[in-house]
């Protein structure tokens, strides 16, 4: 019987589409995320792993494995995996894209909603010095609507991200290193800016682009000068494309408005100082953090290994 080794808890729909073909399920049980050192040990006899994108698989975690046919991550990102060094040992590497793109969307909207009306800060308040009393000044907010959301990265997220800012009446402009062809922005009412436009003339940023050698510190002390002070922006795409020490920075002195981060640099951890910025809302990577889109996902990864072990070829390979 093949064994299929699966880094982290998934839905419970994985785990029973693996054992319906007839696949030795093994599963790490920690509650904290699994260490290299565990992971070495735990993928020694397998044939198949199923790893989340919050763990590294690296040369050795590959050495270590020697009958291995796949890695599926469950993920749309894949730069925790060595993925050329898995293709010179022909190994499948996968990924789970589209199927997290409304959930991340909504998740981008609510927090430029959170940020623009003040929401978690009033209700930090609210449990703390509590309220005042309704005044005419008193906690004054900005409505979304009207105002120019600049997005960075136009793929299947930051077009759904496009198609809601729309219909809640924003302006929506973006950069990519690729422009839309003019049919493809006429059907989303997006208009193509370069990067120094987006970002002297956003209200809103949302970064939904994947990481890249290129966008490194993308956002840096340079870029947070630039933005208009009154300006927020939303990190839901990958945490290094800022500089977060520098944004942290940008918050402080008011180079910029507001912050609403989902994923960080270090993740998971945070830079110095930034949770105690009142102007700043941190979530902890819940992007796709429902159940809908979980269960399509650990759907994606338990196929896709049914399939190696049936030597068909998967969906969704990374390092073809």
């Amino acid at each position: 019987m093949s064994k299929v080794f699966l880094s982290a808890k998934l839905p419970a729909i994985t785990v029973s589409k693996l054992q319906d073909a007839n696949i030795d399920v093994s599963v790490y049980s920690g509650d904290s995320l699994i260490s290299h050192d565990e992971l070495l040990l735990s993928v020694t006899d397998a044939d198949f792993l199923i790893t989340a994108l919050s763990t590294k698989v690296d040369k050795e975690i590959i050495d270590a494995a020697p009958k291995l046919k796949i890695i599926a991550n469950f993920g749309a990102g894949f730069n925790n995996i060595d993925t050329a060094y898995a293709k010179e040992k022909g190994i499948f590497v996968t990924n789970t894209p589209l199927v997290s793109t409304n959930s991340v969307a909504e998740v981008t909207i609510g927090l430029l909603l959170a940020l623009s009306h003040r929401i978690v800060e009033g209700d930090a308040q609210m449990r703390t010095t509590g309220f005042p009393g309704w005044s005419p000044l008193y906690f004054l907010g900005r409505e979304i609507a009207g105002q120019t959301l600049g997005i960075v990265g136009l793929g299947s997220i930051g077009r759904e991200v496009a198609k809601k800012a729309r219909a809640m009446s924003m302006d929506v402009q973006y950069w990519q290193p690729h422009q839309l062809s003019d049919p493809e922005e006429r059907a989303l009412g997006v208009k193509y800016v370069s990067f120094n436009e987006l970002i002297n003339t956003s209200d809103f940023i949302s970064i939904n682009a994947p990481q890249t050698k290129d966008n490194l510190h993308q956002f840096d002390a340079s870029v947070f000068k630039e933005m208009k002070s009154t300006a927020a922006i939303v990190n839901v795409g990958r945490g290094p494309i800022i500089d977060e020490a520098a944004i942290v920075t940008a918050l402080k002195t008011g180079e910029i408005a507001g912050a609403a981060l989902d994923v960080y640099e270090h993740e998971p951890q945070i830079a110095d100082g930034l949770a105690a910025l009142k102007n700043v809302i941190i979530t902890p990577h819940i992007g796709n953090a429902t159940v809908e889109a979980r269960d399509a996902m650990g759907t994606i990864v338990a196929d896709n290994v049914v399939s190696v072990s049936k030597d068909a070829a998967p969906k969704y390979i990374v390092n073809k």
